[in-house]
């Protein structure tokens, strides 16, 4: 991180002609177990990452809002507290920004604006949402600055809002909790309906790496909605608001009665969630044989009853799997049609696993990788005042 933050002091006082007050940081995410059982109001384990975004920032006293964005050559984005917050076509960034503070404005705090500095090192386009991490840091920005009486919930849930109301994009709460209230070598259980959340220690040192098949993610909107679709309209068949109210005996009880695709996605649904809870018990445990065998498990539904993983993942969990045995487990994460897998592995096994990768990825898909070897890190924060 310290890379980030010199280059944030150096872009505010280049740019902005003065030094910053405070570094403050939001990291990346990744989903360990619990797919597609957000907008079911069911179970996620996410971890934050060492990937992250960061500030520099410092109050202002005028009502304006200055940001200086060191990922886009220092562009700027300015903004007047006391005028109405507005989408910027040509500036996409710049929305996630105006949007976390329309929102904050929207919820009754009062600040008198600020100078910001952001870059980040959370991998674009990978799902391992560097847009929640922006959010979050941003919300955590105006925390800090101004003392704000906001929980770190909050802070996720504003980040959320924004993304909703003003940039327009439809997401969960996965990302910005987990961004918001992350814990060094913990994961964390989130319900999604009652926005609770568990940390779950997880074994020391051990390794999360990331594998981006870089697969470009076709259709990837429309599967997703007709998935969401398929989702609502079991439910309904069940007579419960979310499959998270059904348990898989009356899914079985019932399975003969439903349209058969309609009972392979509510199958993934209702399972996963189950398998979710019992991974947090065997990452709590340090069982990573079994946490092993519930990623397998995962995956393999995904592959079958859900139907989002692709040739090229499916490649890269099984390449993976042979090195890692019953040492720890490996799995699509994300959204599906592409992107990435999760491993959790003992540290001794991360380079075997990148000579594996290297050696026989591109043979097989003419597609090269991109590796990401992580540890699961502490959620945003205050890093320091200068």
């Amino acid at each position: 991180m310290s890379d980030l933050i010199q280059n944030v002091k150096t872009s505010f006082e280049q740019v902005l002609g003065y030094q910053a007050t405070h570094i403050i940081q939001a990291p990346g995410r990744v989903n360990l177990i619990g797919e597609h059982t957000d907008y079911n109001d069911g179970f996620v384990l996410p971890c934050a990452i060492n990937y992250q975004t960061v500030v520099a920032a410092a109050k202002r006293g005028d009502n304006m809002v200055r940001v200086v964005s060191v990922d886009y050559g220092n562009a700027v984005d300015e903004f007047d507290l006391t005028q109405e917050i507005t989408f910027q076509q040509d500036k996409m960034w710049a929305n996630y920004i105006r949007g976390v503070v329309k929102c904050l404005k929207g919820r009754g705090f009062e600040f008198t604006g600020a100078d910001i500095s952001v870059t980040g090192n959370v991998p674009q386009g990978a799902g391992l949402s560097s847009s929640a991490a922006l959010e979050v840091v941003i919300g955590q920005t105006f925390k800090v600055l101004y003392n704000l009486e906001l929980t770190q919930a909050e802070v996720a849930l504003n980040g959320q809002q924004a993304e909703n109301e003003f940039v327009g994009c439809n997401c969960g709460i996965m990302d910005q909790m987990i961004s918001a209230e992350g814990q060094a070598n913990h994961a964390m259980l989130l319900d999604c309906r009652s926005l609770e959340t568990q940390a779950v220690s997880m074994p020391e040192d051990m390794a999360v790496v990331i594998i981006n098949s870089n697969k470009k993610r076709g259709l990837v909107d429309s599967e997703y909605n007709t998935r969401r679709e398929q989702c609502e309209e079991a439910a309904r068949l069940f007579g419960v608001p979310a499959l998270r109210d059904v348990t898989i005996e009356q899914f079985k009880a019932k399975e003969s009665e439903l349209d058969e695709m309609v009972a392979k996605r509510a199958r993934h649904v209702i399972t996963e969630n189950d398998r979710t809870v019992e991974a947090a018990q065997a990452l709590r445990t340090h069982d990573m044989k079994r946490m092993g065998e519930l990623m397998a498990e995962s995956h393999a539904s995904m592959r079958d009853d859900f139907e989002i993983t692709v040739k090229e993942i499916d490649t890269l969990v099984d390449m993976v799997k042979e090195v890692i045995g019953d040492q720890g487990g490996v799995r699509m994460t994300g959204g599906g049609f592409g992107g990435c897998i999760v491993a959790l592995v003992p540290p001794t096994l991360v380079d075997e696993i990148k000579t594996t990768v290297e050696q026989k990825y591109q043979a097989a898909t003419g597609l090269k990788e991109s590796i990401y070897v992580c540890q699961a890190k502490d959620g945003a924060g205050l890093v320091e005042v200068i």
